[in-house]
């Protein structure tokens, strides 16, 4: 496998935003059990044959990081996963100097709850030069900056939230950027012209890993046979710390957002009915997603179709994101900058114009893949000032 054998030629780093949740946790640990061997990269899409030509960072290259505003050290976040069903059994034993090594790489997040002593812009710069020291300790060739934190609801004033914080710190440091959530992150408009001049890659948003990834498959298959989808609803029930930030209403409508988006763009119309999202804190990382769709065939004949998703979000994300930040990091070394639209593949509100059918999508980022197998320099990104990424 040459994720196992492949030795760095540069290393590679990872700032994981959310650094201590589930999703987090289960990126670092899956990336060591596969680099030692010890676990197949199952759902990993950048280790299937259209990918290896790439010349993608191994995963052995990719050195972790990142911020939270949590404590729980990663290898006892480790431990709660495996006692949930998450983590395979005897792996954190296997991987616990990995584990360490990104806990200690880990620094505070923010703005904590009443701080009001630092601005935006001090937030910034600290978030900027925790990423640059990481990447200067480190000796790496460049670091991806990934949202994999908890949803927030969507910004009701000019305000930077906490993602767009984090990503104008991206754009500051110099380091792509992923946004794994529905979150704000650059689509602020404050951050629209840094975004635009930065000379970096950056792509999201919301990561399509369960009931999203679904209807992108069913949506267009009623389209191309041309039956009428007269109503489409769901459900969604999940606990964990998902669970809890979705009971949010406004972080609950942030995520439907993308769902909806799916429905109108391969159906071509809005049908009736939405999503419901139930925190069950007992389901932990686990979620149970449920459609119903009720569609017209050839004379008006009324029928059903009903779909169970049962799935774990860590799990199923976790390859996702080590895929996105591979790409993304080769994108950078090949001199690619701006919005990464061939990576709608991966996202439920992708960037750009893109096709939102899977199949489509899928083409779409295997092009992407001969792209970036076919050579080039490593450009180096534009001086960042850090004026273009202020308030």
């Amino acid at each position: 496998m040459s994720t196992s054998s492949s030795l760095p030629r540069t290393r590679v780093g990872v700032w994981l935003i959310g650094a201590r949740g589930s999703v987090a946790t289960t990126v670092v640990a899956g990336c060591a059990a596969v680099t030692a061997g010890l676990h197949r990269p199952t759902g990993m899409v950048t280790e299937a044959p259209p990918f290896t030509d790439c010349d993608l960072p191994p995963l052995s290259a990719l050195v972790f990081g990142g911020h939270d505003t949590v404590d729980c050290p990663l290898p006892k976040r480790a431990e709660a996963l495996t006692a949930a069903g998450v983590l395979p059994y005897g792996l954190t034993s296997a991987i616990t100097s990995e584990l360490a090594a990104a806990d200690r790489e880990i620094r505070p997040g923010g703005p904590a709850p009443g701080d009001t002593a630092r601005t935006p812009d001090d937030l910034v710069a600290t978030f900027a030069a925790d990423i640059q020291d990481f990447i200067r300790r480190h000796d790496l060739a460049r670091a991806v900056v990934v949202n994999v934190a908890s949803t927030e609801p969507a910004p009701t004033g000019t305000a930077l939230p906490p993602s767009s914080l984090y990503a104008a710190a991206a754009l500051r440091a110099g380091c792509p950027y992923v946004n794994f959530t529905p979150s704000t992150g650059l689509h602020h408009p404050a951050l629209a012209r840094a975004a635009a001049t930065s000379g970096l890659p950056y792509a999201g948003r919301d990561g399509k890993t369960g009931q999203t990834l679904l209807r992108s498959v069913l949506g267009p298959m009623f389209t191309q046979r041309a039956l009428e989808v007269r109503a489409w609803s769901g459900t969604n029930l999940l606990g964990g710390g998902d669970g809890a930030a979705l009971a949010d209403p406004a972080a609950a409508a942030a995520k439907n957002a993308g769902k909806e988006r799916v429905l109108t763009d391969t159906l071509g119309s809005t049908p009736e009915g939405m999503v419901h999202i139930d925190d069950v804190p007992s389901l932990g990382d686990w979620k149970t997603a449920w459609d119903h769709i009720a569609f017209d065939g050839f004379l008006g004949a009324r029928m059903i179709l009903q779909t169970t998703w049962q799935g774990c979000d860590s799990a199923l994300a976790a390859p996702l994101v080590l895929d996105l930040a591979r790409l993304t990091a080769r994108a950078h070394e090949t001199g690619l900058s701006g919005p990464l639209n061939e990576l709608g593949f991966y996202f439920k509100d992708p960037l750009g114009d893109g096709p939102p059918g899977l199949a489509e999508q899928y083409a779409e980022l295997v092009g992407f893949a001969a792209r970036l197998g076919g050579g080039g320099e490593v450009t180096a990104p534009p001086e960042q000032s850090g004026e273009e990424v202020r308030r």
